[in-house]
């Protein structure tokens, strides 16, 4: 099953900050926009941000524009999520996928807690 995989989630207090990380197969990562998402239990995912194949170009959410940052290294199929001033309503699991999101690549995904 071809999925991603997300990493560096973990408790942090609020202000703190975490680096994710997600890594894919090649064949759907490296020509693809990628993006970053999270859930709370018993909500919908939401997008977080999005960045374009070749790097160029992000968009991040308003509500969190001011304190995440979306990157990518396409030699190593991984795109990161740099957030900081982390807030207890940040408190979720964090997903990567393509952008827009492809069903059948969702993977685990990474808890990050949020409290002091």
């Amino acid at each position: 099953q071809v999925q991603f995989v997300e990493s560096g989630g973990g408790l942090v207090q609020p202000g703190g900050s975490l680096k994710l990380s997600c890594t894919g197969p090649e064949n759907i990562f490296k020509r693809f926009d990628m993006g970053w998402y999270r859930q709370v239990p018993g909500s919908e995912r939401d997008f977080l941000a999005a960045i374009a194949w070749s790097g160029t170009t992000t968009f991040i959410r308003e509500s969190v524009r001011d304190r995440f940052n979306i990157s990518r290294d396409n030699a190593k199929n991984t795109v990161y999520l740099q957030m900081d001033s982390l807030k207890s309503e940040d408190t979720a699991i964090y997903y990567c996928n393509n952008y827009p999101a492809a069903a059948d690549y969702w993977g685990q995904g990474t808890q990050v807690t949020v409290s002091s």
